[in-house]
């Protein structure tokens, strides 16, 4: 039996979304509701995919049941598609199973040619319709199917209008329109060689590839990387009777939303426009009037509009964001869909349905897509102040929140400033990855070239960093540290402020708030707590992170990497006199002036996170990353150490490693250089004694061995730890549980999971690390080459930002299947990027993981998505 690739509206329903697109699946839904609905036929997603991957054709079979589809629909309407006499007219729109507003193609008015116009002309009696439908439709087609600039038709529109003396389209008449027509076909002749295509049936098949087609344009392969949705979805294509909104004054179009996107206050919100078709709306040719002005202008149509709004946001339970056509005083819905909404608007819904009585609190938790907490996760400018701003331009809304300080135009300049206590703002032609520290410095980073995809933007996003990126408007003088917007020059320390929001830029010092948790988010995620069974953690390494998390709602901390403690002041150049020690003496030496350093950090960390799971990390990075880097430094640590700069030199470069991701680094340093553990377990130990003493609390640490491979790294390291720590609790006279555990980061480790966890009392699993030697794949480098093979869909999506299952997971779910039956009260963790990426939490939930741990701004993030994980998939919580 053939595969079935198309189904009448009345052949479907909602819960077809996979298979019909979201588009398809309501417009069957809504048929079956029995709502005022133009009738067709959806050709479904199962057909893109087998265009796509059958040379971009369609297939006999598809053509056959495409006019199957089509007979009935002309039966239904009482017209035929080309008729002479009573020509059918369509839409062809594209509809995936996620909505992608304006991201792939539509083509409206098709099946008219030159004889159909006159029919149509002669049976409305409007013929000023019926040519201002064929103009439309011929530019349409021409852009859309066959690739002709649409602004070759828009410019000749507007030549023409200014000749007679209009502003408005609605001011042309039909003889106008005839003339506008035949202009259109000229410029079609004129640029493809021939003739505008005059057979319906041909119009059809070719707008129906052109959707299909458009499944891989540009801004649909942007949209769906920014919002995880897989290429091998594909679009369904939907074609239904065109009803028009453009046969006057008692026809119109709108769109409406039955709670307001921006706020979630449950008023209606929409516009419409009367005598015009869809586009109009969209493409702001005329303002539009607001959806209450309806009731003025046909009363009796905004009152069944209404009972419909309200009969579709109580059935799909959800916002809903619909298009609507009047047609000479009848009502049409063309579609209707869960409306996109800020994520303050996305909190107040969900918690005002509950409390309506018209959803549960779990159907509550699943209409919040986790990653929309990012938005209202970072500082925002005081509104009083904001209101009375004005922007001086605007670039791309980047990375969201606010930003105010001073201009720094290099990357070098930013790290300095911010280090002598100024906010700064990193104005940049273009960033890339050697600006990183001064990108990390700044408040907020502006960017004359890139999109939203950019190093800048994707940078910026995952540091939570406000950015606007790509505003073309600046003019830059690097040379001379100046640019210009909005008819004003900006300086090095001049002040500005932006809004990664909306991309505006303000030539001006905005104050900002930072971010609050109450209201309708501390409810939401409080019913997210309840429900979930993964723990969430954070990765932090100071005191100030750890008490940001906990505000997020981290439930301790799964990663605390003590190198990063050895950058802060004079920390650095004792840890470079330690490296550069010629002995095991000089070297013990050189840890004990760094060794107080250590136990205070780890005190504060202990004193925010009070009795919650502390994990620390020994020392990981490869010890060539410490060094120093210009002639300056250098000379400072000769004066130091006693030595030349020259002999530093040479041991400086004795540490460079060709590939240092794989080489002195983790463990190895501890095998090399077992005082370097020992120092830091006395550190982690004496500090975890003496807090627990100080605040009268139980303070168990969990000390992390790195980049394990093979068990009798894990032995050796372990038994300095152990020995070490028992040293310390015998000097202080006091006990202390404590757990030992590793890092899974390398293959190898994964494969002998069970031998490890015959010495590990926990796993972290390391994804970052863990991704790379899998896929034999550098992050630092990985940036092109991952964008090719996303572009060649030969990766669905960046491996390093969402956790791969087939791959990397498949090691992980092996390494807990065979550590648990050897310890079945190993504590199973992850602290890779990946512990705040929403589908990463699933497949962390999905393989039996304690807990995830992420970055403080995505604590949030992971909450709701191990509850969404717990709804979808229930699970018994691990008993330890």
């Amino acid at each position: 039996m053939s595969k079935k690739y198309v189904y009448m509206f009345s052949e479907g329903n909602a819960t077809m979304k996979n298979l019909l697109g979201g588009k398809g699946a309501n417009l069957a839904e809504m048929t079956m509701l029995g709502l005022p609905i133009p009738q067709g036929f959806t050709i479904s997603t199962e057909a893109c995919t087998d265009y796509n991957e059958g040379g971009k054709k369609l297939t006999e079979e598809m053509i056959a049941q495409i006019d199957v589809a089509l007979s009935k629909l002309e039966e239904i309407a009482g017209k035929k598609l080309g008729d002479p006499e009573n020509p059918l007219l369509v839409s062809v729109r594209s509809g995936a199973r996620a909505s992608m507003p304006g991201m792939m193609d539509t083509v409206l008015n098709l099946g008219l040619n030159d004889v159909s116009v006159e029919s149509l002309a002669k049976k409305t009696g409007n013929p000023r319709f019926a040519y201002d439908s064929y103009r439309r439709f011929i530019m349409m087609f021409a852009d859309v199917v066959i690739g002709v600039s649409k602004s070759k038709f828009e410019r000749k529109l507007d030549e023409y209008k200014e000749e007679a003396g209009v502003r408005y389209d609605t001011e042309l008449t039909a003889e106008d329109l005839k003339k506008v027509t035949a202009m259109f076909k000229q410029i079609y002749l004129d640029d493809q060689g021939k003739e505008f295509p005059q057979n319906p049936k041909e119009q059809l098949l070719e707008a129906a590839m052109a959707v299909f087609r458009s499944w891989d344009n540009p801004r649909a392969f942007v949209y769906r990387r920014m919002n995880d949705i897989p290429y091998s979805w594909g679009t369904a294509v939907n074609v239904q009777m065109m009803v028009f909104g453009n046969m006057g004054d008692t026809s119109g179009t709108g769109v409406a939303f039955t709670r307001n996107a921006a706020t979630g206050e449950k008023a209606m919100l929409g516009e419409y426009l009367v005598n015009a078709q869809g586009e109009d709306v969209v493409a702001g040719v005329r303002t539009p009037n607001p959806i209450a002005k309806l009731a003025e202008d046909m009363p009796e149509v905004y009152k069944q509009f209404m009972e419909i709004a309200n009969k579709l946001e109580n059935h799909y339970k959800d916002m809903q964001d619909m298009e609507f056509t009047v047609e000479e005083g009848k009502l049409y819905f063309l579609q209707t869909r869960n409306g996109k909404r800020t994520a303050n608007a996305a909190l107040r819904i969900a918690v005002d349905m509950v409390e309506e009585g018209l959803i549960t609190k779990e159907e509550a938790l699943m209409k919040v897509d986790p990653k929309q907490l990012d938005q209202i996760l970072h500082p925002a400018f005081d509104q009083k102040a904001l209101k009375a701003a004005k922007p001086l331009g605007k670039g791309l809304p980047a990375s969201p929140g606010a930003a105010a300080g001073k201009v720094c135009f290099t990357a070098e300049d930013a790290k300095n400033q911010a280090e002598g206590g100024d906010r700064v703002i990193l104005v940049r032609l273009e960033t890339s990855p050697e600006d990183i520290e001064g990108m990390a410095a700044a408040q907020g980073i502006l960017t004359v070239r890139g999109g939203m995809t950019s190093h800048a933007a994707v940078v910026a996003r995952g540091m939570g960093t406000c950015c606007v990126s790509g505003c073309e408007e600046i003019k830059m003088n690097e040379e001379a540290k100046t640019f210009s917007l909005g008819g004003r020059t900006f300086k090095e320390g001049d002040y500005i402020s932006l809004d990664g929001s909306t991309g505006n830029i303000y030539g001006e010092d905005i104050p900002t708030v930072d971010p609050e948790i109450s209201g309708d988010f501390s409810k939401f995620m409080a019913w997210a707590d309840e429900k979930r069974s993964l723990k969430v953690r954070t990765n932090a390494d100071t005191p100030h992170d750890a008490q940001t998390a906990i505000d997020f709602g981290a439930e301790g901390i799964g990663l605390t990497r003590t190198e990063h403690m050895f950058f802060e002041g004079d920390r650095i150049m004792k840890f470079r006199k330690m490296i550069l020690s010629d002995n095991v003496e000089e070297r013990v030496a050189a840890l004990k002036g760094i060794e107080p350093f250590q136990k205070e950090d780890f005190k504060g960390i202990y004193k925010a996170m009070q009795e919650r799971p502390v994990t620390i990390r020994l020392l990981d990075p490869p010890l060539h990353e410490f060094m120093p880097n210009t002639e300056e430094e250098f000379a400072v640590l000769a004066k130091e150490t006693g030595k030349t700069v020259e002999e530093l030199k040479v041991k400086a470069k004795g540490l460079h490693e060709l590939n240092p991701m794989m080489g002195h680094r983790g463990c190895r340093l501890a095998v090399s250089y077992p005082e370097i553990a020992e120092m830091q377990t006395r550190a982690i130990i004496e500090a975890a004694i003496e807090v627990s003493v100080e605040l009268g609390i139980n303070i168990k640490p969990e000390i992390m061995i790195p980049l394990i491979g093979e068990i009798k790294e894990l032995k050796y390291v372990k038994n300095i730890v152990v020995e070490t720590a028992k040293t310390v609790m015998d000097a202080k006279g006091k006990e202390l549980d404590y757990l030992v555990g590793t890092m899974i980061e390398i293959p190898r480790a994964a494969l002998t999971a069970d031998e490890i966890a015959t010495e590990a009392e926990f796993f972290s699993f390391g994804t970052n690390d863990l991704t790379q030697m899998t896929y034999g794949l550098s992050r630092d480098d990985a940036g092109k080459i991952l964008a090719d093979y996303i572009d060649k869909n030969i990766y669905e999506c960046d491996p390093t930002a969402r956790l791969d299952r087939t791959g990397v997971g498949m090691l992980m779910k092996w390494a807990v299947e065979k550590a648990l039956p050897v310890r079945p009260d190993i504590h199973l963790g992850i602290c890779g990027e990946h512990g705040g990426d929403p589908s990463s939490v699933e497949f962390c939930h999905l393989i039996g993981l304690d807990y995830v741990s992420c970055s403080p701004f995505r604590v949030p993030i992971a909450r709701l998505a191990a509850a969404q994980a717990q709804i979808n998939y229930p699970r018994e919580t691990r008993k330890h």
